[in-house]
C-alpha cells in the first residue's frame, strides 16, 4: 500500500511568516505535525510519502505513485485543500480526510471518500482495521478523547527538516478555560491530557539526533494547563535534557495567569523557553466578560505582561476587535495597550465565529452568521454581523493596523520591550543561516527599506544599551517587515499599498 499524505498550502497571513522566511532561506514556518503523527500510526509495511505543498510542489509523479491519499488541514487552508481533493479525485485516487477543518464541518465534504475525524489515535486504527477487512465506512468518529500515552513519535524522516524555520512538539491537549470564540475545548475537551515527560524527551532526542538545533514550538493551546505536572515533572526533565545540548530554544502558548506563578516562570526560562503567545484579546473588562475570558479579568494586564517580560519570556499577544461591547474608543485603547505593553508581535484580528464554538451557536440563533469561516482572523474579514456595523469595525481595525505596524511606532515598541526583557539564558548559535539573515536584513531593510532610519537607529540603540539582544533586534525587524507587507497587501488593498512612516 502506497500512502501519500498531503498538507495544503497556507495563504499569506501573519502566521505564515512568508515575508520573513526569505531572510533565513526557509520555505515554511512549521512542519505538519498532525500528518507526521498520522504517518506514524500507519502499518510499518505500508510505504509512506508526505508532500507539504508549502515546501514542495505536488507532482503528477506523486499522485501516480499513490494508492491512497490522506489529507489533513485547518480552516485557513481550505482553499488549497479543496483544490488538492479535486485533483486527486480527477486521478481516481481515494481521499481520506481528517484534522480540525474536516472535523468541524464534516457534512460539507461529499467529494471525500472517507472522513477519519477527531483524534487520529482513536480513529485511524479503526479505519485501518476496516480497510484490511474490506468493510470501510465513510465516517469515523471517536466517542471520547484519547490517552496521549498512546501517541507515537512523529515520522520526522518524511520531511526535509532544513526547509522549516521551527520544529514542533506536543505535550498536552485540552484547556481548562471556556472562551466563547475558541474551538479548542470542542476539539480536545476541558481537562488537559498530558504526555509523560519520558515521551517528550524521546521526541526531543529524535529531533536532536536528526541534527535539529533550531527553535522548537510546543504547540499546546495552553501549555500551563496542568501547572503541577509541569513544575514537578516536565520542566525539570527539560532542564536536565538541556545540560549537554546546543541550541533548541523553545516557545509555546499559555494563559495570562502564567504571570501569577514566579516559580513556573523561572522553571520555563531555565528549561529553555524564550517566547510565549498569550491571548490578551481586549483591555476592556466588558468584552472579556462577554467572551467568557475569565482568566483575563480583574487583573492588571499591562503589569502581567511586564512580569513575564522581566522573567525572560517575550510575550506575543493575540487581540480581537468586533465584540458586541466594543465601542468607538476601543480601537485607540487597543493601540495604547499594545504600545505600553511592549508586545512587539501583536496579532490583532477581527472576531470570527468558528463552527463548533458557543459563539457560533449563539450568533447563528441571532441570524448573525453570514458566511463561511475562513480561519484567518487577521485578513480584515469576518463571517458575522458585528453589532457596531461592519464598515465602522473595518475602519477601526485598519486604524489599529496602520498605526501599530508603521515603522516609527513598531520600532519604538521594540525598544519598550527591550527595556523590560531580561537577557535570555539560552540563545540559538550564530550559524550560517542567522549570519545571512543579518546581512540580508541590513541590505533590504537598512538600505532599500523605507524604514531604514528606524532600522539602524534600533540596531545602534541595542548595541549601546542591550548588546546581548542584537540578534533578537534583527529578528524582530524582519518580523515587522513581514507584518507590514501582509497589511499592505491584504488589509489595505485599495490604498496606495504603503503604511506611513509616521
Amino acid at each position: 500500500m502506497n500512502v501519500l499524505l498531503i498538507y495544503p498550502r497556507f495563504p499569506d497571513t501573519f502566521w505564515s511568516f512568508r515575508y520573513a522566511l526569505s531572510f533565513i532561506g526557509k520555505k515554511a514556518a512549521f512542519p505538519p505535525l498532525g500528518l507526521l503523527t498520522v504517518a506514524a500510526l500507519l502499518p510499518e509495511e505500508w510505504s509512506r510519502r508526505l508532500v507539504d505543498v508549502n515546501v514542495n510542489d505536488l507532482t503528477d509523479n506523486d499522485l501516480s505513485w499513490a494508492d491512497m491519499v490522506f489529507i489533513g488541514a485547518m480552516a485557513v487552508q481550505q482553499e488549497s485543500a479543496k483544490q488538492i481533493i479535486a485533483r486527486c479525485r480527477a486521478r481516481g485516487l481515494k481521499v481520506i480526510a481528517g484534522g480540525p477543518f474536516f472535523t468541524a464541518e464534516p457534512d460539507e465534504f461529499e467529494e471525500v471518500d472517507h472522513l477519519v475525524l477527531d483524534e487520529a489515535e482513536l480513529t485511524v486504527p479503526s479505519f485501518i482495521e476496516d480497510l484490511q477487512n474490506g468493510r470501510l465506512k465513510r465516517v469515523y468518529r471517536a466517542s471520547g478523547f484519547c490517552d496521549l500515552h498512546r501517541t507515537p513519535i512523529p515520522s520526522w524522516d518524511l520531511i526535509p527538516m532544513k526547509r522549516y524555520a521551527s520544529m514542533s512538539i506536543q505535550f498536552s491537549r485540552g484547556c481548562p478555560f471556556n472562551c466563547e470564540f475558541c474551538n479548542v475545548t470542542a476539539l480536545f475537551g476541558h481537562r488537559p491530557r498530558l504526555k509523560a515527560s519520558q515521551q517528550v524527551i524521546a521526541e526531543l532526542d529524535r529531533l536532536y539526533d536528526a541534527g535539529w538545533r533550531g527553535s522548537i514550538f510546543f504547540v499546546d493551546d495552553n501549555f500551563i494547563g496542568n501547572k503541577r505536572y509541569l513544575k514537578a515533572e516536565l520542566l525539570p526533565a527539560l532542564i536536565d535534557w538541556r545540560k549537554d545540548k546546543k541550541g533548541c530554544v523553545f516557545f509555546t502558548e499559555a494563559s495570562i495567569d502564567l504571570a501569577d506563578d514566579p516559580e513556573l516562570l523561572d522553571l520555563m526560562v531555565k528549561a529553555g523557553f524564550d517566547t510565549v503567545f498569550i491571548g490578551i484579546e481586549s483591555p476592556d473588562e466588558a468584552c472579556l466578560t462577554e467572551c467568557h475570558k475569565t482568566q483575563n479579568k480583574n487583573r492588571d494586564l499591562l503589569e502581567n505582561v511586564k512580569i513575564i517580560h522581566h522573567a525572560g519570556l517575550q510575550v506575543m499577544g493575540g487581540f480581537i476587535v468586533g465584540f458586541d461591547n466594543d465601542t468607538h474608543s476601543t480601537f485607540q485603547r487597543q493601540i495604547d495597550f499594545i504600545q505600553k505593553s511592549g508586545i512587539v508581535t501583536a496579532m490583532v484580528g477581527i472576531l470570527q465565529a468558528p463552527p463548533g464554538t458557543r459563539l457560533f451557536d449563539r450568533l447563528q440563533m441571532e441570524n448573525r452568521v453570514v458566511s463561511a469561516f475562513s480561519g484567518d482572523n487577521v485578513n480584515g474579514t469576518t463571517n458575522i454581523i458585528p453589532k457596531m456595523g461592519l464598515d465602522r469595525l473595518l475602519d477601526g481595525y485598519r486604524s489599529i493596523m496602520k498605526q501599530i505596524y508603521s515603522p516609527k511606532i513598531f520600532y519604538r515598541r521594540v525598544r519598550t520591550f527591550f527595556r523590560q526583557i531580561r537577557a535570555p539564558e539560552f540563545k540559538s548559535p550564530l550559524d550560517v543561516q542567522r549570519f545571512f539573515a543579518i546581512i540580508r536584513s541590513g541590505f533590504w531593510l537598512g538600505v532599500w527599506g523605507k524604514e531604514r532610519f528606524q532600522y539602524w537607529h534600533l540596531l545602534l540603540w541595542t548595541l549601546i544599551c542591550k548588546p546581548k539582544l542584537l540578534s533578537l533586534a534583527v529578528t524582530l525587524a524582519i518580523y515587522g517587515h513581514h507584518y507590514r507587507t501582509i497589511c499592505e497587501k491584504y488589509i489595505f488593498p485599495d490604498s496606495d499599498g504603503e503604511i506611513s512612516l509616521s
